[in-house]
């Protein structure tokens, strides 16, 4: 008898709405269902490229989300003193006019007296322009402090990088290393992935000191001690190099390895590429005994070998600096093992087993695709080895060197955009570095002629006076941290509260929960935002925030634009800004209201839009003066970046017939709504792998305008951009660092990566703070929002610190015992728990479960700020010797993961120090909160 079928998708109340999900950056396709105007239940939606109907607990929790007693309820207006939480409800016509009022005064007197940063926002497409159109160069967003080494690394190696853009080939990898992933980015097409792994049989190697989540299911688990990845992948390296399990034919077809770099030592042109009049990059051709064009198919280039060029000069190719580098003992498995906390033997292996899989379990797939020299293959040639990597090797201030580490590691492999390996996601790859410099000069209207971020290809591209100091006020672009291509949000307050490089007027700022979680340096911080100078005025002198919920950081705010929740606007996830396409196919979506809100807020992207009207700014405004957008939707619908290409690139054209480029469609939000709120379009077969070389895709994506030419992407071994800088360091070329910045800038600009010791671990006594301190963010939150999530708070509602049962034993403590942690910056007490998934030198905990109290509308004897913590408390936002970023020095990415404590018992406890006074102001509700008994009784 067959089983009768079943309807897994019969809607339980009245309507069904389908939008995009904002409870973490996966951004899944949601179905919304809805019942008296009210939400009865969220599921994924099936047809969804992104989680094709996965959906995790913080997503199906969006329905407390949206509900939260934290909402804000309308603008409001500083009463009383800065930090004390006291407000005026006011009118949006007061709210925008006086915005309007304090923005235009600062950008008639420099519009560099603004600085405007965003944090967990994803309309960075928006919030960049406009800041372009104010004039600013003061405009960053949240990768600063959370992944720019990640961008960077891969953007000036691959064209392309790890985090959401980019994946391991789900369908053929036969072996995948995931280096210091935790539950949070890309979450649900991760999970789908590893489904399909374990189902092939496929080995999953786990490398994070902590092992949860992803790292649970691993086959093998590599507790390695923080900050040292970098100095594992060199030993794995040294081992393939020193075996010959290499692909040269790869390398020379794909990247720079048989480019020639001059070897003139102290002269200006040392450590450059060998070019042609043309600027074309030459290699030498063993069949002719002379130079050749690098890029050309009829050459047999020499990859080891130095050579005498026509000129006089000495020449070696890229591969053979990379094999005398990393074939030096010093990073043998022998070496580096007890630094890395791997045995020499475990090293040996995972390289003998990363070999095997890339080489020996090679096949072929039954594609035939073309080159870009016009050359048919048959088939694609598999390395089914493949590798992810997240923020655990990002936040470090070594990190963009491990990151470019680990690229190597795979093209040592021929493991990128293989069939089996690391798969680039449309709109990449691009060009390396990308060709969008950041803005730099005004024109007579005050805007900038390009936007605040972008990409520095030399150091002419830097943002520095005369004297060659900082301009922005975040140091970003610098000589301190020239490639900081997110920008810096951590190190804002500090800078504008000391007014360096000069003072801002207005300190404008979304979703950036910078006096809590967000914060380096917490108790600092506040008394940054509330410092006032000798003549009674706050040293940074007006605040705006814009949230949707009540964040320990509302409370410093001057005025404060309430935002609505996720299921009451319109947004853009556009290709633009942080794409969700798969490595099969280009994708972008929208959110649109499910319903219209029921407090006096207004979604923030229509609000920067009417302030930028107000302010009368270039591309805000028609020739009458009127505003030349209604609101988000409007911009999203007419707007073009370029002609042809706007935020949506679904649906263009005046009938919606165009996809990538097209004139504006008026229809084309209605067309996403019809389609679920997404629009894909599948790469075609043969343009599936070897994006960079194929003509296939390069063509099909300079089509879809992700590129401007279909020219191929040459991926960099040997990093020309920062040889430029280390030239610089040395005294050649027109602009040049400071005296005091050449030293730094010449040892961590090298063109291959390095690996040193994290700055934090190298400033302070090892024996004195001998424990690594870590967060690890939880795979049922994200961040402080969803620790303010009624439902999520049931799984956790506070925090332990996490610690190895034989370091626990060393320092006489117990389960559940309060414990005092000190870093050189700060102190906490907290209670500690035994756990055997950490690295026995490493204590962890999970992120962002700690509150205010008074914060987000919880009770104040909450378990969240009671019991609950931050290690925020204890990490310094500059570094042991006080003199830069405690930051990469190439990237300038926040080096969260350096902290260095030690521990003893502490007197027992019922709360967990610090504790700060409590946020008055809004009351919460102390009865339970429960939803939906209502929707079953009308059922």
């Amino acid at each position: 008898m067959a089983e009768p079928a079943l309807d897994l998708q019969k809607p339980v109340g009245t309507e069904v709405k389908q939008t995009t999900c904002y409870m973490c950056a996966c951004r899944c396709g949601i179905n919304v269902h809805l019942q008296d105007g009210q939400i009865r239940y969220i599921e994924g939606n099936p047809e969804h490229p992104v989680n094709r109907g996965v959906l995790c607990a913080k997503g199906s929790a969006g329905i407390m989300q949206h509900y939260s007693p934290a909402r804000l309820r309308s603008p409001m207006l500083r009463t009383g003193e800065r930090g004390q939480n006291q407000f005026r409800e006011i009118e949006w016509d007061e709210a925008l006019a006086l915005a309007a009022q304090w923005l235009g005064e600062a950008r008639e007197r420099d519009p560099d007296r603004l600085a405007f940063f965003t944090g967990r926002d994803q309309s960075q497409a928006l919030t960049g322009w406009w800041a372009q159109q104010y004039g600013t160069i003061n405009y960053a967003a949240h990768g600063g402090f959370c992944s720019v080494n990640m961008a960077a690394g891969g953007l000036y190696t691959l064209g392309g990088s790890f985090w959401e853009f980019g994946e391991p080939d789900w369908e053929h990898a036969r072996y995948l290393m995931m280096w210091g992933v935790a539950e949070d980015h890309d979450s649900n097409p991760i999970k789908l992935g590893l489904g399909k792994l374990k189902g092939r049989g496929a080995k999953i190697v786990a490398v994070n000191p902590i092992r949860s989540g992803y790292g649970a299911i691993a086959d093998e688990w590599i507790g390695i001690r923080p900050g040292t990845d970098g100095l594992f992948a060199f030993a794995l390296i040294h081992e393939l190099l020193k075996a010959d399990r290499i692909d040269l034919d790869y390398l020379v077809r794909y990247t720079n390895a048989h480019w020639l770099v001059v070897r003139n030592p102290g002269g200006a042109d040392d450590g450059l590429f060998v070019r042609d009049e043309e600027g074309r990059a030459l290699c030498w051709n063993r069949r002719t005994g002379a130079p050749a064009d690098a890029g050309a198919i009829d050459i047999e280039p020499a990859v080891v070998g130095e050579v005498a060029l026509p000129d006089g000069r000495r020449a070696v190719p890229v591969f053979h600096l990379l094999a005398e580098r990393y074939l030096d003992p010093q990073y043998a498995p022998d070496a580096v093992s007890e630094r890395c906390g791997i045995p020499a033997q475990t090293i040996r292996r995972i390289a003998r087993e990363l070999a095997e899989a890339a080489f020996d379990q090679s096949f072929d797939l039954p594609v035939a695709w073309t080159d870009v020299h016009g050359r048919r293959h048959e088939t694609m040639r598999a390395r089914p080895v493949a590798m992810h990597a997240m923020r655990g090797i990002s936040a470090h201030s070594n990190g963009f060197h491990t990151c470019r580490a680990l690229h190597v590691l795979q093209l040592l492999l021929g493991a990128v955009d293989a069939p089996g390996s690391f798969r680039y996601q449309p709109p990449f790859p691009r060009p390396i570095p990308p060709a969008n410099r950041p803005g730099k000069t005004r024109g007579a209207d005050g805007k900038l002629d390009a936007p605040p971020l972008g990409f520095v290809h030399g150091p002419e591209d830097l943002l520095v006076d005369a004297q060659g100091q900082p301009r922005r006020i975040d140091h970003a672009y610098s000589w301190r941290y020239p490639l900081a291509v997110h920008g810096m949000l951590h190190t804002v307050i500090r800078n504008a509260w000391a007014a360096d490089p000069k003072p801002v007027d207005v300190l404008f700022m979304f979703m950036a929960n910078m006096s809590w979680n967000s914060a380096m340096n917490t108790a600092e911080t506040m008394r940054w935002l509330t410092d006032k100078r000798e003549d009674g005025e706050y040293r940074i002198p007006k605040i705006i925030y814009s949230d949707a919920y009540s964040s320990e950081m509302v409370a410093y705010a001057d005025l404060v634009l309430p935002d609505t929740t996720y299921l009451e606007r319109f947004d853009a996830i556009s290709l633009l800004d942080r794409p969700i396409s798969d490595a099969d196919g280009a994708s972008d979506a929208i959110r649109h209201p499910v319903f219209q809100p029921d407090r006096d807020v207004r979604g923030f992207q229509s609000v920067l839009l009417d302030l930028g009207a107000r302010l009368g700014l270039p591309a805000m405004i028609n020739e009458d003066g009127s505003p030349k957008f209604r609101d988000y939707a409007d911009y999203i619908l007419r707007h073009e970046r370029a002609p042809g290409v706007g935020l949506l690139a679904g649906w263009r054209g005046e009938n919606g017939e165009a996809q990538g480029k097209g004139a504006p469609n008026p229809q084309q939000l209605q067309r996403y709504i019809e389609h679920g709120g997404f629009w894909h379009a599948a790469i075609p077969e043969s343009a599936r792998y070897y994006k960079m070389g194929n003509r296939d895709y390069l063509q099909w994506s300079a089509g879809m305008g992700f590129i401007a030419k279909a020219d191929p992407v040459v991926l960099q071994l040997y990093s020309e951009t920062l040889q430029k800088f280390r030239l610089a360091a040395q005294g050649h070329g027109a602009v040049q660092p400071p005296e005091d910045e050449r030293e730094r800038v010449a040892t961590y600009f090298d063109p291959l990566p390095i690996w040193y010791e994290p700055f934090e671990g190298a400033q302070v006594a090892s024996q004195e703070f001998p424990l690594s301190a870590l967060t690890q963010r939880p795979p049922f939150m994200y961040h402080a929002w969803g620790s303010q999530n009624a439902w999520l708070r049931q799984i956790t509602a506070r925090n332990y610190l996490y610690l190895h049962p034989d370091t626990a034993k060393r320092y006489d403590i117990a389960d559940f015992d309060w414990v005092e942690v000190e870093s050189h910056h700060g102190r906490i007490v907290v209670q500690a728990k035994t756990v055997g998934n950490v690295q026995p030198d490493t204590l962890w905990t999970w992120n962002a479960i700690g509150k205010r109290k008074g914060a987000w509308k919880l009770a104040k004897n909450a378990p969240e700020s009671k019991q609950g913590f931050l290690l925020n408390h204890l990490i310094s936002d500059i570094t042991p010797r006080g003199d830069y970023a405690n930051a990469d020095p190439v990237t300038g990415q926040a080096a969260w993961f350096d902290l260095r404590v030690r521990i003893r018992k502490a007197e027992a406890s019922d709360e967990s120090a610090p504790q700060f006074g409590v946020l008055e102001g809004r009351e919460a509700d102390e009865a339970p909160l429960r939803y939906g008994a209502n929707l079953r009784k009308s059922k």
